[in-house]
């Protein structure tokens, strides 16, 4: 992955290149379109983090984070969670470490909020994430949100966000 990916904000200018960025053809019923997270984001701007990832100048993936949400609200002991809601890299430019640098960036994010653990969930199959999940720590919980597997990371103390 070139050193110059970032992530940026979803403006006005960049809106419909966004909403233009498509998966691989076998990943379509396991990751909602940008446009449908842009709609969520937009319906829950308080719990909502949503990030393009730009490489060069060209948007190459798309992010979203939660921040402070229950899963279970009625149960006791839910606690809040933070975590990745939403990770779309463009068909043509999976495997080259955008999804880590992604993964990565919201963890930052997340510590810097206070967060100790990043939560992710995702549609267990074979083109699914869950071996990118586990080479990158997330461990399975055990629990399930609706047909999807609940996995957590533990985060350690970056020190550069300590100074």
């Amino acid at each position: 992955m070139p050193s110059s990916s970032r992530l940026v904000t979803v403006t006005s200018g960049n809106v419909e290149d966004a909403c233009a960025l498509r998966v691989r053809p076998d990943q379509d019923g396991l990751v909602k379109p940008v446009a449908w997270s842009l709609a969520q984001a937009y319906a829950s701007p308080e719990t909502a983090w949503p990030r393009l990832i730009v490489d060069d100048g060209r948007i190459v993936g798309f992010v979203m984070a939660f921040l402070d949400v229950r899963f279970h609200p009625g149960e006791p002991g839910d606690r809040p969670r933070s975590g990745l809601w939403r990770l779309n890299i463009a068909a043509g430019q999976q495997t080259r470490g955008y999804g880590r640098f992604a993964v990565e960036a919201v963890n930052d994010e997340l510590r810097r909020r206070g967060q100790t653990r990043t939560t992710v969930s995702y549609v267990p199959g074979e083109h699914g994430p869950e071996g990118f999940y586990r080479k990158l720590g997330f461990r399975t919980t055990g629990e399930l949100s609706g047909d999807q597997v609940v996995a957590e990371l533990e985060l350690a103390p970056n020190p550069a966000l300590q100074r």
